[in-house]
């Protein structure tokens, strides 16, 4: 306890130190800041409320980035594999680890400054598909705002780490959790959750930033018909289901992606899959079951729905639309439209009207075998005789885990490219005879057994720059093996880029040219870089800590780094 104490008073005096030390002013993040984001800093989730991950900084560049070296690590003492994306404010360094603990660290040295632990029961595994990560906090006036894994929406204060309030966003008697990164808009905290799989019905909801008080809640599927729907659009939604779907929850949680429009004032919402799998098992009598695997446009002062598309009707695949969402101005032809554009795991890459929802484009970026394209009359997947597996487990690509999965693909505004992390991801799907719905368990509803005559390819990655105008492919660098990080690009014609063996790459923005490489701890996150006193810094969080990994660090380079 005495260490423990002393730790902190240290890390508190260092920061005053830092603080009295520092000619300038501190920055504050605000709703001007967050709509116009500096430069040198990473002040929300995807750099921008566009969400294109880019970094404007070009001081490190393709004739340069050979000189880069480490500038320090930082041990996050994570009990887990990292997700997050780190942000950037007033010389401090802010991310998550597993368990959804947060660390604060001196972005120039990588000394510690505070950590803050919500505590969470290690007995709240069995509530999780996917591991204890965490994707990220939200800064906004002095506080830093995470989703806590059992539900909890924290309020930190963003210089010391003392928690200001807390809210339980979820039924804590029901299995949802939280893994991704609120967003801070118009004075409001934007979370979703997880956990579609174990009879949950998904929802978005928006916090007072001040406060923690709710302000509105979106539920994304619809409930109990023989009560009154929450809005005139969950009444529309259940004429897309059939049977007793609200028994088993439906699933279309909130488990990742937002962007946000100021100017047109609209919030994008990616919802995720059916619960079960199966639609057979939820949705006996078929239907698209909205708003299943969708883009929603929500007014975020009301929730009202603008538009909504749907990237999967019907999902039986797992095959989720939280994917990264990115907004941009395009010249489509002939005219300049306002986009949104997404890579769900389905493997198609859409581009939308942002404003109307109309789709503009759709192909597939990776080999797929479920479907062969999408009509653009009616903007639903051509899907293949075999895709809803009616005759016994075959092996579809994509599959469950996605042709990209929660690794933000980033979009750079000089090259007019999207750079995607993503994977040929095989999966037997088949009807699982011996399923029984169980209330707080993972429901699939499918057979995981491959064909006895299938040898299966690896499951193998790439990172793809892809020409959202042209819709096709510009360059692809291989991978052996998948789910590799998210990519940052770069004002300095640069992508940086993990692979998930702890290879750290930095390409060359409009040819893929390899230009760097270093080591890292494997399974890297999502980089960023920011400016400190005239020098430019990649971050990136990688590792998988306790006893099953090595530790989960943020890496952090510069020109001519001599730290070992």
């Amino acid at each position: 306890m005495r260490l423990f104490l002393g730790r902190i008073l240290f890390a508190g005096l260092g920061f005053i130190l830092a603080t009295v030390g520092s000619a300038q002013q501190p920055k504050r993040v605000d709703d001007k800041t967050l709509r116009r984001p500096p430069a040198d800093e990473w002040v929300t989730y995807g750099h921008d409320y566009a969400e294109t991950h880019h970094s404007p900084l070009k001081q490190i560049n393709a004739s340069n980035v050979s000189r880069l070296g480490l500038a320090w690590s930082f041990d996050t003492e994570s009990q887990g594999a990292m997700e997050d994306t780190p942000l950037v404010s007033n010389g401090i360094i802010y991310g998550t680890g597993a368990w959804s603990v947060v660390t604060a660290a001196d972005a120039r040295t990588g000394k510690f400054l505070w950590r803050w632990d919500p505590e969470v029961s290690r007995s709240y595994s069995k509530c999780l598909c996917c591991g204890p990560q965490n994707r990220g906090v939200a800064l906004y006036k002095g506080t830093v705002y995470v989703g806590v894994l059992d539900g909890r929406l924290a309020a930190l204060d963003s210089n010391t780490g003392k928690l200001k309030w807390k809210v339980q966003t979820t039924d804590p008697d029901e299995a949802y959790s939280i893994t991704g990164a609120p967003r801070v808009v118009k004075g409001k905290v934007i979370i979703g959750q997880g956990g579609a799989e174990f009879g949950l019905r998904g929802y978005v909801s928006a916090y007072d930033a001040e406060t923690g008080k709710l302000d509105w809640r979106f539920y994304t599927v619809p409930g109990d018909p023989s009560k009154p729907f929450e809005n005139p659009e969950l009444e529309k939604a259940a004429k897309t289901w059939t049977g007793e779907w609200w028994k088993m929850g439906g699933g279309g949680t909130v488990w990742d992606a937002f962007a946000f429009d100021p100017d047109a004032d609209l919030l994008y919402v990616g919802t995720g899959n059916g619960g079960p799998w199966d639609r057979r098992w939820r949705s006996p009598g078929g239907g698209d079951n909205l708003y299943l695997s969708s883009i929603l446009a929500l007014k975020p002062d009301t929730d009202k729905m603008v538009w909504y598309y749907q990237t999967t009707p019907g999902d039986s695949w797992d095959f989720t639309a939280v994917q990264s969402m990115i907004l941009a101005d395009l010249k489509i032809g002939g005219h300049q439209r306002k986009v949104i554009m997404q890579a769900p795991k389905n493997g198609f890459f859409y581009v939308l009207d942002r404003i109307t929802g109309e789709l503009l484009s759709a192909e597939p970026f990776t080999n797929l075998n479920w479907a062969t394209s999408v009509d653009m009359k009616t903007g639903r997947p051509v899907e293949t005789p075999e895709a809803r597996y009616p005759s016994g487990t075959i092996m579809l690509q994509a599959g469950g885990g996605g042709a990209h999965n929660w690794h933000p693909m980033s979009f750079n505004p000089n090259t007019g490219l999207a750079y995607i992390p993503g994977q040929n991801n095989p999966f037997p799907f088949g009807p699982d005879p011996n399923f029984k719905f169980e209330k707080g368990k993972q429901n699939f509803a499918i057979a995981f057994k491959r064909p006895a005559d299938f040898k299966a390819p690896e499951n193998v990655g790439f990172l793809v720059a892809w020409d959202p105008v042209m819709q096709k492919e510009r360059w692809r660098v291989p991978y052996k093996t998948g789910f590799n990080g998210g990519s940052l690009t770069t004002g300095g014609n640069l992508v940086f880029h993990g692979a998930s063996d702890g290879r750290f790459f930095a390409y060359n923005a409009e040819t893929g040219e390899k230009l760097w490489e270093t080591h890292i701890s494997p399974n890297p996150a999502t980089p960023v870089s920011y400016e400190l006193d005239g020098k430019q810094y990649v971050s990136v969080p990688s590792g998988r800590g306790g006893a099953n990994g090595p530790p989960a660090k943020v890496w952090t380079f510069v020109l001519d780094g001599k730290a070992p």
